[in-house]
């Protein structure tokens, strides 16, 4: 099930669960048979192993399976309790196995993780299919569907029937026994497909490294990250040599700082290639894979493409309000973007350079026209980011000055790598809310971007409390040095503990609803909100302070920066929306329209959409947007603008309202962020602002005009 298994529907399958044979619950050497001892049922990581993994989740479908067998077959007429809300009593074992290797998958992989996770896809892709194809238990969830004006439900158990109801539906338990036939192939399928995807972008990622042998060629870098290139190129063999290692983007963050035009040109030609080129890696056949059986599957289900299945399960609900925003934005995206484009050519011809801008060149330039326009540079902040202040003294003051949280770091559990640290969270009157774990920096077991997971969800019903975890990819420099951040990285901070707020504060009981269990274009509106604090006067000055002397960042230097943030919003939005529009390309195919090249698709997409400019590449392409192809964001990647709407619209309410205070933050809290998924997304919004939410503080942050 969607709540418990943790596989997303669109990679279910169906097997006999015949094969699917349990392991000794009495085998105490596996701790993942039983549940934790320790405080929240958090993971006892100094146990697990990999050979852990594959028996306790054979194990746990096998269990499953037994009890909504139970619940299918009972001779009781249905009720609410013993259909419902055994439905999410079940799985206790399954979930707890799949949370941990998931999120080690993804933070700490390796040969044998991803040899596992190869295996049981679609395995659980097909135990997901197993239960929603259940035909007698679909019978039971139909019947007290249709009879549930009669019952006696509070809010939030009847929202759950009708969401259960809706994913059987989706799922295809009203069609035809010989089309959820091919649906449990097409499953199947996806599923494998998806994690091949995801393996094979990490395993690219960090093949795509370029050696430089002179330092001299690393003009622009500091004295650091020239010492941590070098340490980088020591330990992948090459001593000697300098390595830059490359993020899962398009534009690469060192262009903006290296000097060398060459290098630059390798470096981006090496980034778009990711994935595209005649290897084991490629991953083309891989995308129109995927796209052809998520069309078919789409047909099947009785939608015209994938975007619209999706997106009938959001708050945008439509192809064509997705559309419209994309369609208002893109324009106006395109002519700032144009607009920067001039003037960094003028930048290139005063300077007495013979060459046309380049994607390559853009973020060189569009630096160094920052630099004159607001006299400020982002490496000069650094010495005053540095990531145990940034995360003690602003995210965490954040969350005591706004919610009255007490977070404590704690050393008695176990983690799974040494540079993961534990917290202890409390409210301000000392009871325990749950735990946080922190893993801020990259490596190759490691995937890459920041995303947040929870080990264990909130439920009154199951009697657990959250324990949560933010993964970060920042780079760790050699032993001794300060960790010192970008701005951008101090952003994802605060950004990515806003989802940890969201799984922390949940007050729900059923765990289909925890925390950030809500649509996936409503989930990023309330960790984007977060993103405010991480410049508001009173966090800023408590935690930009310089990492050798204690001294708060400069008054002036920080109102450069302010001044400067609207700086380059046509190209930040323009690649933004590409790979949004790219997204809707895809899934909005129907199987009469399928391409069979990928390079050739995305430019004619682009060019459609009036987004195909040379310089700005979109955010992801095709062949490495794991988001879309391993991710849960097929379809809906637009989800990230869509939530700044409500985002900057909700941070102009904290501004009129006085900004950081408790009463802010807890009507914040408890209108939005405790409720989970129990309500309507948009109804919580509204609720809590008082009406729908408006466009125009976005553009305003953006620097955007509408025609």
């Amino acid at each position: 099930m969607k709540a418990q298994v943790l596989m997303p529907l669109a990679a279910s399958v169906l097997i006999g669960a015949c094969s699917l044979l349990p392991a000794s619950r009495s085998d105490q050497g596996n701790p993942l048979l039983q549940p934790s001892h320790l405080d929240f049922q958090y993971p006892p990581f100094d146990r697990i192993r990999n050979a852990h993994f594959e028996p306790a989740i054979m194990a746990g479908m096998a269990e499953q399976l037994q009890e909504v067998d139970a619940i299918a077959n009972q001779s009781a007429t249905p009720d609410f309790d013993n259909t419902v809300a055994a439905l999410e009593r079940s799985g206790r074992l399954l979930d707890r196995a799949t949370r941990v290797f998931f999120a080690l998958s993804s933070a700490h992989t390796n040969a044998e993780i991803d040899a596992i996770s190869a295996r049981i896809a679609p395995l659980l892709a097909a135990h997901e299919d197993s239960i929603f194809l259940n035909a007698m238990l679909f019978v039971r969830v139909e019947r007290l569907y249709q009879n549930r004006e009669a019952l006696d439900l509070t809010p939030e158990q009847a929202r759950l029937l009708v969401e259960y109801r809706k994913d059987f539906v989706r799922a295809g338990a009203q069609l035809a026994p010989d089309q959820q036939a091919r649906l449990r192939e097409i499953n199947q399928q996806l599923s494998s497909l998806s994690t091949r995807f995801s393996q094979q972008v990490l395993k690219e990622r960090n093949d795509s490294v370029i050696f430089v042998d002179s330092a001299a060629r690393l003009r622009g870098y500091s004295e650091d990250e020239i010492k941590a290139a070098a340490a980088s190129a020591k330990a992948l063999g090459q001593p000697g040599r300098y390595a830059i290692k490359l993020l899962n983007y398009s534009a690469q963050p060192m262009l903006s700082t290296l000097q060398d035009r060459a290098l630059r040109q390798q470096i981006l030609a090496a980034s778009l290639a990711r994935g595209a080129r005649d290897n084991a890696l490629d991953n083309r056949a891989l995308v129109l894979q995927m796209v052809r059986l998520r069309a078919e599957r789409a047909q099947i289900l009785g939608y015209p493409n994938h975007a619209a299945y999706v997106l009938e399960d959001s708050t945008a609900k439509t192809t064509a309000a997705v559309n419209d925003l994309l369609g208002q934005l893109a324009p106006a995206a395109v002519r700032n973007a144009r607009a920067e484009a001039a003037e960094l050519q003028g930048l290139i011809q005063a300077q007495g350079e013979p060459f046309t801008l380049s994607a390559a060149d853009w973020p060189f330039y569009a630096e160094i026209l920052r630099q004159q326009r607001y006299d400020f540079e982002a490496s000069e902040m650094r010495p005053y980011l540095q990531l145990d202040r940034v995360l003690r003294d602003g995210v965490f003051y954040m969350a005591q000055a706004l919610y009255g949280l007490e977070i404590r770091q704690r050393h008695d559990l176990p983690v799974y790598h040494p540079d993961v640290t534990v917290w202890d969270v409390r409210e301000a009157d000392g009871r325990a809310l749950g735990i946080f774990l922190f893993d801020p920096y990259a490596r190759d077991s490691k995937r890459g971007g920041a995303w947040m997971n929870a080990y264990v969800s909130q439920s009154t019903l199951l009697g657990s409390a959250a324990v949560v975890a933010n993964h970060l990819n920042i780079t760790k420099p050699p032993a001794g040095e300060p960790v010192l951040l970008s701005f951008d990285e101090v952003n994802t901070l605060f950004h990515e503990f806003g989802h940890a707020l969201h799984g922390l504060f949940s007050q729900v009981r059923y765990p289909y609803f925890s925390g950030t269990r809500v649509p996936r274009d409503f989930v990023e509106f309330p960790s984007q909100v977060h993103e405010m604090w991480a410049t508001w006067p009173e966090i800023l000055q408590n935690y930009a302070r310089h990492h050798a002397t204690g001294e708060p960042m400069p008054p002036a230097l920080i109102e450069r920066f302010l001044a400067a943030r609207k700086f380059n919003q046509g190209y930040a939005t323009t690649a933004y929306l590409a790979a949004a529009l790219l997204d809707q390309a895809w899934h909005q195919l129907d199987l009469s329209e399928m391409p069979d090249d990928v390079e050739a698709f995305e430019a004619a997409a682009l060019a459609r959409a009036g987004m195909d400019l040379a310089e700005v590449p979109p955010r992801y392409r095709s062949t490495y947007f794991s988001h879309i192809f391993s991710g849960a964001y097929a379809a809906g990647y637009y989800a990230y603008i869509w939530s700044e709407v409500m985002d900057a619209d909700t941070v102009a309410w904290f501004k009129r309202q006085g900004g950081l205070a408790r009463i802010n933050g807890d009507w914040m809290r408890y209108k939005l962020l405790a409720a989970g998924g129990s309500a309507d997304a948009m109804s919580l919004f509204e609720n809590f602002l008082g009406r729908p939410p408006q466009i125009e503080p976005l553009l305003a942050r953006r620097g955007l005009t509408l025609d």
